[in-house]
């Protein structure tokens, strides 16, 4: 009975605030209009319009976003985490800073950038770079506390034997400590590439016209009233995102059966 309840409060509230929207969205990048409680109309007129043109360009610069600034994070924290490794200090402060951008609003880290990067030597405004740079700082994070935690669980007994065995530091960091972190630097990437792809807020400050990602374009398509077709970018940015992270999953679970 008991077990019934929980079943019962999930169906009618969990489901319906976490699933309900995202399958109204659906459902409307198939429609052509909505005068009921639904959308309704199907048609696929919407699909070929994100899927070409300014639109399919917009999907592709969200990916090319996400990659580079999901490397960047990646390799930024990776090495930040193996450095302060087992100084408490140190990580310490390594923790303050590179979770600082996750506490505070991302809009605020990107007036910051605007600010900081609108004079020369350092001129970034108005460039695709300045928009990688602004994702990288948003979710570095985030990556650097997924290795770091990774290295906390590490068996340091891997590490010794192979040192004992004359073993370099070098190559005790490339082929014993990188190997067995494979699954945690792969579930790091996934989450670095899948809040890339949805930043919406320091992206509007700072992207130029020619570099427009593609939750600025939904944005824009929302705002003009173009609802399906905002919603058929979002099912396309959700569909995408999701099959990078499937693949990454795959290279997480083959990782970690090695």
């Amino acid at each position: 009975m008991a077990r019934r309840l929980v079943h019962a409060v999930f169906a009618l509230i969990v489901l319906p605030v976490f699933a309900l929207p995202f399958a109204v969205i659906l459902i409307a990048s198939f429609a052509t209009n909505w005068s009921g409680a639904l959308p309704s109309g199907p048609t696929l007129e919407q699909y070929r319009t994100v899927t070409s043109g300014d639109a399919l360009h917009a999907l592709v610069t969200s990916l090319l976003t996400a990659t580079a600034a999901s490397l960047i994070a990646l390799v930024l924290g990776t090495w930040a985490a193996i450095v302060v490794h087992g100084m408490a200090r140190l990580r310490r402060l390594a923790d303050s800073l590179f979770m600082l951008p996750v506490a505070v609003p991302s809009v605020v880290v990107g007036l910051a950038l605007l600010v900081a990067f609108s004079r020369p030597p350092f001129l970034l405004n108005g460039t695709p770079g300045i928009v990688v740079m602004a994702h990288a700082v948003l979710i570095t994070g985030f990556a650097y506390q997924s290795v770091a935690a990774a290295l906390q669980r590490l068996d340091p007994v891997f590490e010794q034997s192979a040192a004992s065995l004359g073993a370099t530091p070098g190559y005790v960091l490339l082929r014993v400590k990188l190997p067995l972190l494979l699954p945690s630097l792969s579930a790091a990437t996934a989450l670095c590439f899948a809040l890339s792809m949805g930043e919406l807020s320091a992206t509007m400050m700072l992207h130029p016209p020619d570099w427009l990602p593609l939750p600025v374009a939904i944005y824009a398509a929302t705002n003009r009233g173009l609802v399906f077709i905002g919603s058929a970018q979002a099912a396309l940015l959700m569909t995408t995102t999701l099959l990078v992270l499937l693949l990454l999953n795959r290279v997480r679970t083959r990782a970690s059966y090695r």
